[in-house]
C-alpha cells in the first residue's frame, strides 16, 4: 500500500476498480467511541472504511455503498473528510483504495466490489491502518463485519497498539454471533473505541451516528460540540465515558 514492503494490504487505484458486480441490501451495527483529538486537521481527516467482503456480506453491501455518502455529507465546517476503503475476501485477497475526499469516486469502486467466499482477514485491516497512521494520521477506523475466525489475542495486540496511537475501531457487527460479539467489544475497548449492533430497521439511527463518526474525524470533539445533534449528544456522552479526567 503506498509501495510499502512491509505492508500485507495490495494497494487497489480508485480510478480502476476491479471488474466486479455489486450486491443488495442492508447493514446491522455501531457504535459509541473514544479517545477526543479536539484539533481540526489541516488537510482534512483521514478514516478508514474497512469492510468485511465475504459471501455472507452480500446481502448488505448496497447499504453500506449509501451510508458512506452520509459521511461527506455531514462533516461541513469540521473539515474536509478523507476516507479510504479497505476489503477483504476470498482466499487472501486484501485490497485498500487511496484515501479521497469524493463520495462519488468511493461508490463507484464499493459498487463495482462481489462479495466472494473465504475467510476473515481482520488481522490485514488492523495492520493496514497501523502502517497507514505511520504516513499520516488516521482519526478513526470503521470496521462493518459479521464473523471473526482468527486468534483473538493476535487481534486483541493489534487492536491496542491502534488506542495507544491514538486511532479507534468503531465496529459494526452484522448479525447475533456471540463470538463475534465479544471479540468486537474487546477490540473497541482496547482501541478506545466503540462496538454496536443495529437490526433490519435502524438503517437512519446509523447513518446519523456515522454522521457524528465523521464529524469527529474532521473536527474532533469541539465540532461535534458546536453542531449540536442528538447524535452528537450521544457521541460526546460516550466519548467523555471513555476518557474519564
Amino acid at each position: 500500500m503506498n509501495d510499502r514492503k512491509t505492508s500485507q494490504v495490495t494497494q487497489q487505484k480508485v480510478e480502476k476498480p476491479a471488474p466486479v458486480r455489486s450486491g443488495a441490501g442492508e447493514i446491522e451495527a455501531f457504535v459509541r467511541h473514544a479517545r477526543a483529538l479536539a484539533t481540526v486537521q489541516k488537510d482534512g481527516g483521514r478514516l478508514i472504511l474497512a469492510l468485511d467482503a465475504t459471501m455472507s456480506r452480500q446481502p448488505t453491501w448496497d447499504l453500506a455503498c449509501q451510508l458512506q455518502a452520509q459521511m461527506f455529507d455531514a462533516t461541513g465546517k469540521a473539515g474536509a473528510l478523507n476516507v479510504q476503503l479497505v476489503y477483504f475476501r476470498g482466499l487472501g485477497e486484501c485490497r485498500s483504495s487511496k484515501f479521497t475526499d469524493d463520495t462519488a469516486v468511493l461508490k463507484d469502486l464499493m459498487a463495482r466490489i462481489e462479495c466472494r467466499g473465504g475467510h476473515t482477514q481482520i488481522g490485514k485491516v488492523f495492520s493496514h491502518a497501523l502502517t497507514e497512521h505511520k504516513g499520516g494520521k488516521v482519526n478513526a477506523v470503521v470496521f462493518i463485519g459479521d464473523a471473526m475466525e482468527e486468534a483473538v489475542d493476535d487481534l486483541a495486540a493489534k487492536a491496542g497498539a491502534l488506542g495507544l496511537r491514538g486511532v479507534p475501531l468503531f465496529l459494526f457487527q452484522e448479525g447475533h454471533d456471540p463470538t463475534t460479539e465479544s471479540a468486537f467489544k474487546e477490540f473497541a475497548r482496547l482501541s478506545k473505541g466503540a462496538w454496536f449492533r443495529f437490526d433490519r430497521n435502524a438503517a437512519a439511527a446509523l447513518a446519523k451516528l456515522l454522521s457524528a463518526v465523521a464529524v469527529f474525524a474532521t473536527g474532533g470533539l469541539a465540532a461535534l460540540e458546536a453542531r449540536d445533534r442528538p447524535e452528537d449528544r450521544l457521541m460526546i456522552e460516550h466519548l467523555r465515558g471513555s476518557n474519564p479526567a
